[in-house]
């Protein structure tokens, strides 16, 4: 059964044809951490539907091996996974200089949690399970936040 969750996260994707060229200050990666397969699959395929690009990792510490730390504009992480946290990475993320944007979810809501991810600068602190038309708000929030025109 865990093959077939995999599988789901592996189908082709359809190409955009672009023309011309590219310019990649423009494009908007976005990185989803989570240690639950389906929760990572269901997430990248919503945030691809608004026309992002997404780089999915099953934990913190695969996220960090990343060549892309310098490239993503949000991250959307789990907060209780195996190994490091997602509060545990935004605080590492921020003792070294990153300010990417943090969405997080969890499955176990705790307001000390919550208050300490927020205080590290969370954009929100969501509770799965949550609809998509909250976390894209969000994340659209997060990028202008990012971009210095929050209100706009």
């Amino acid at each position: 059964m865990v093959q077939s969750k995999v599988t789901a996260a592996l189908v082709p994707r359809p190409r955009l044809r672009i023309q011309g060229k590219i310019d990649l200050s423009k494009i908007q990666l976005v990185a989803i951490i989570d240690d639950d397969a389906s929760v990572r699959a269901t997430t990248d395929s919503l945030v691809r539907s608004f026309g992002y690009v997404v780089n999915t990792f099953a934990s913190a510490e695969e996220f960090l091996r990343s060549n892309s730390l310098d490239d993503f504009a949000c991250v959307m992480a789990d907060v209780q996974m195996p190994g490091m946290s997602g509060v545990q990475l935004q605080e590492h993320l921020r003792a070294r200089g990153y300010r990417v944007p943090f969405i997080f979810f969890t499955a176990f809501p705790d307001e000390k949690t919550r208050a300490r991810a927020l205080a590290g600068g969370a954009t929100c602190y969501l509770t799965k399970p949550f609809d998509g038309d909250s976390l894209i708000q969000y994340f659209q929030a997060a990028l202008k936040m990012r971009d210095g025109k929050a209100g706009s």
